[in-house]
């Protein structure tokens, strides 16, 4: 990816601004545009990804009021971000790569509060749930996603934290996929047989612990020491795109800034 310029943003809305559909909407227009507003949120993921959309608006102000001259007031720019969920989602629809062959695949908890507040969480409610991993109990959401050999995403799923792997895992791949790498949560012969069966892709994860025969060849254990890729892309999202928060105050807002963070991360990996 080459050095970004503040120049370049014009070249990120020109991006947004082809892909997205064009739609007449009823009432008052908005002081931004659907693209122009995409292309603020997708800028600060590849820049410098901020926390919440508060700093991200005053990085916006101070450093590009050129370019947004008619920047609305705050609420205004947070409630337009809400109302673009979708659009956000569909952009990062088309921006996955699904046509791979060959896919990681793995699950991380999105904790929203400390377990131990949980009863008090009054945002979530009725939406998170109680997960448990091998760090322990969480409280919140579980983002599922394969990616390929390059670390660019091919599928994502959002789940409360108490859904199994393995109940999502037909989620992560297509009739492009070809080999499916997991851990042993995605190694159940019941999903191994659909995905054979609805995709022709072969399920790599490791023997069970209880299996008496445990035999995997060569190849296989190469995509098995492989398969820490996912876990780092995973850690990249959290360490750097803040992917776990807890500032939003509404279902809606978790998931505008989870959607945010996997903007920005995916048209870098993809750059």
């Amino acid at each position: 990816m080459r050095a970004l310029q503040r120049q370049y943003i014009v070249d990120v809305f020109v991006l947004v601004d082809d892909s997205l559909p064009k739609q007449v909407k009823p009432g008052a227009r908005s002081v931004l545009t659907d693209s122009e507003l995409l292309t603020i949120l997708i800028w600060d993921g590849l820049c410098e990804p901020h926390k919440n959309l508060s700093t991200v608006y005053d990085w916006i102000a101070r450093e590009y009021g050129d370019y947004f001259p008619r920047l609305p007031a705050y609420q205004n720019f947070v409630a337009h971000v809400h109302r673009l969920l979708p659009q956000m989602a569909w952009f990062l629809q088309t921006l996955l790569v699904t046509d791979t062959p060959l896919r990681f695949a793995d699950s991380t908890m999105l904790p929203v509060c400390k377990p131990i507040r949980a009863d008090r969480h009054k945002v979530a409610k009725g939406a998170a749930d109680f997960g448990q991993n091998w760090q322990g109990w969480h409280y919140g959401f579980k983002l599922h996603a394969s990616i390929n050999h390059l670390n660019q995403l091919c599928a994502v799923v959002f789940t409360p934290a108490n859904e199994h792997d393995n109940q999502v895992e037909e989620r992560l791949a297509n009739a492009h996929t070809k080999v499916l790498v997991g851990d042993s949560h995605y190694g159940g012969s019941v999903q191994r047989k659909r995905l054979w069966k609805r995709f022709g892709c072969l399920v790599v994860a490791p023997p069970h612990y209880k299996q008496r025969k445990q035999i995997a060849a060569a190849w296989q254990m190469l995509l098995l020491h492989m398969r820490p890729k996912i876990e780092a892309t995973f850690g990249r999202l959290k360490d750097h795109f803040f992917l776990v928060t807890s500032f939003p105050r509404s279902v809606r807002g978790y998931f505008v800034h989870y959607v945010r963070a996997l903007l920005g991360y995916q048209m870098g990996a993809n750059s």
